[in-house]
């Protein structure tokens, strides 16, 4: 095999850029074939963006990457291997949704109800153009064309009376983190192809099932299973030099790594931290410069007392424009929050956030907070990754271009769930697969 003819010229088979879940699955691959894995990891951890911890709430929870659904085929099949356990977040009675300054309360069912008739118009012909999600490319005429239109014009195109016109581009929001002008309208109809053009269900795939032991409950298994794997922590890579007879990694203590390929699951924002010689094509640069969509932030939120399970919804113009009420702890609730742009609130501020979920209920009390914000984070740049419109083309060459031998993985280049764990399972899956086949023809 491959990892057993290593000679004095290359250090390993294959470099991997990145130990999130793109990352460790490409490793798990290539090592159960017997090739050479290494993967530096600039964090003190693997996950990436996703991140189960011990909080100031008081318990275990998830301040990255959350949730998983049997449609998403790649993750559930990991779950499924591993004997994994889902729990389903509770099933909420009352929702707040605010229109301006105007503050409306129902149920979850009619806040539901409100936004069905605008979404099911927004994605009306994502079956059409899409009708197999996973097989887009090379893009269509009609797909570059929608391509160049963000979902903030789809909802300007809509007959909506102010309650409509805010629960619509409020969702959006949420399921872009970020602002609704710079979010593909692509992306929202691939999605929403992936769930067989139902919208509900693909919101239910947004926010409904976890997993029992977190996120770091399948990392470890995955982890697990490529005890080869040399997993390099703390180790940040700073330039990626392809020559004729490999790929020479830099990383910022000085030291290198020489291998056959390099395997580069960064997120797209902070591609650019990396020197890549020869330049990267295809547009891929200038995409990393302009940044794709995602800008918003996550929190968890431990409020007194039962305050009863309910969500809570307002537009892209709020700080925090989604709320959902999540566990019991100890006689108090504890509710998780998202905003569309990261820097408008100290999450870090108890009162702060507690100004905001008043927007919505006055008697809201909160008792601690805890977050991390990934847009500000230098190691990610982004939250789930969700592509601006005009970047789909530059993407899709990108994770498909084998004539090099720096290849790309990770959520950011999913064919099918970019967004999700799933995504970047898929592409770790696929990446490894190209490389295994490359590699045992060459030996």
């Amino acid at each position: 095999m491959p990892s057993q003819e290593i000679d004095m010229h290359h250090d390993t088979d294959v470099i991997i850029v990145g130990g999130g879940f793109a990352g460790i699955t490409a490793a798990r691959e290539l090592t159960r074939r017997g090739i050479g894995a290494t993967i530096l990891e600039a964090r003190d951890r693997l996950g990436g963006r996703t991140w189960t911890r011990d909080t100031a709430l008081g318990r275990e929870l998830d301040l990255g990457g959350t949730w998983v659904h049997w449609i998403q085929p790649h993750v559930w099949a990991e779950i499924t291997r591993y004997g994994l356990d889902l729990v389903a977040s509770p099933e909420l009675d009352t929702a707040y949704w605010r229109a301006g300054d105007e503050v409306h309360t129902g149920t979850a069912d009619a806040m539901i109800d409100l936004l069905d008739a605008s979404m099911t118009a927004v994605l009306a012909d994502a079956r059409r153009v899409l009708p197999q999600p996973y097989d887009y490319f090379p893009l269509s005429d009609e797909i570059k064309s929608l391509d160049q239109i963000s979902v903030a014009e789809k909802i300007t195109e809509q007959d909506l009376d102010p309650q409509q016109r805010a629960l619509l581009d409020g969702m959006w929001a949420v399921n872009f983190s970020g602002d609704p002008t710079r979010a593909a309208y692509t992306q929202a109809l691939r999605w929403c192809a992936l769930s067989g053009g139902d919208w509900k269900l693909m919101f239910e795939a947004c926010a409904t099932y976890k997993l029992a032991g977190g996120t770091q409950s399948l990392l470890d298994a995955i982890t697990a299973d490529a005890p080869t794997a040399d997993i390099r922590l703390n180790t940040t890579v700073t330039g990626i030099d392809e020559t004729a007879d490999g790929v020479t990694v830099t990383c910022s203590d000085g030291t290198s790594l020489h291998g056959r390929r390099v395997i580069l699951t960064v997120p797209l924002n902070i591609l650019g931290t990396i020197a890549v010689t020869p330049a990267l094509g295809h547009g891929l640069s200038a995409l990393a410069a302009e940044g794709q969509a995602s800008s918003g932030v996550k929190v968890w939120i431990r409020v007194k007392g039962d305050v009863g399970r309910f969500a809570a919804l307002a537009d892209s113009n709020a700080v925090l424009n989604f709320v959902q009420y999540e566990y019991p702890l100890d006689g108090d609730s504890l509710i998780v929050a998202f905003g569309p742009r990261s820097g408008l609130i100290d999450l870090d501020d108890p009162r702060a956030v507690e100004a905001e979920l008043r927007k919505w209920r006055p008697d809201l009390e909160v008792v601690a907070v805890d977050s991390h914000d990934w847009t500000a984070d230098p190691l990610s740049g982004e939250t789930w990754p969700m592509l601006a419109p005009n970047q789909l083309d530059a993407v899709a060459h990108a994770a498909r271009d084998t004539t090099r031998r720096t290849r790309f993985a990770g959520s950011d280049y999913a064919r099918g769930w970019a967004g999700f764990i799933d995504g970047a399972i898929e592409s770790g899956m696929q990446t490894a697969r190209q490389i295994i086949t490359e590699l045992e023809s060459e030996n």
